[in-house]
């Protein structure tokens, strides 16, 4: 696996950071103060987390005055969504052969 979808787990592994990132995915682009007022943490922290979305490419900024609007970049999960395709599909086969030999033996 990539260090690109090694960042991308560890950015969808904290609740906080998934829940910014839907609000990002759902509002289309929010400045931190409007992502802040969702949360019972400092904005700080806020700031915090989206660096870490910002690590693996989840998000990007744009310039608006004085402030910078943060927006969702859903397709970075695209790597980590082939990555479980291949399990999702070793599991289907694991199964439909299960399946097959317990019809052979009923």
């Amino acid at each position: 696996m990539s260090e690109y979808a090694n960042r991308i787990f560890k950015a969808i592994a904290d609740p906080t950071r998934r829940e910014i990132f839907h609000l990002l995915v759902v509002g289309s682009a929010l400045t931190i103060s409007q992502i802040s007022n969702s949360f019972d943490i400092s904005r700080q922290g806020v700031t915090k987390h989206i660096k870490v979305l910002e690590e693996a490419k989840m998000v990007g900024f744009k310039p608006q005055g004085r402030e910078k609007i943060i927006y969702a970049k859903p397709e970075a999960l695209k790597e980590v969504k082939d990555w479980l395709s291949f399990y999702d599909k070793f599991w289907d086969d694991k199964l439909d052969s299960l399946g097959k030999f317990l019809d052979e033996t009923s």
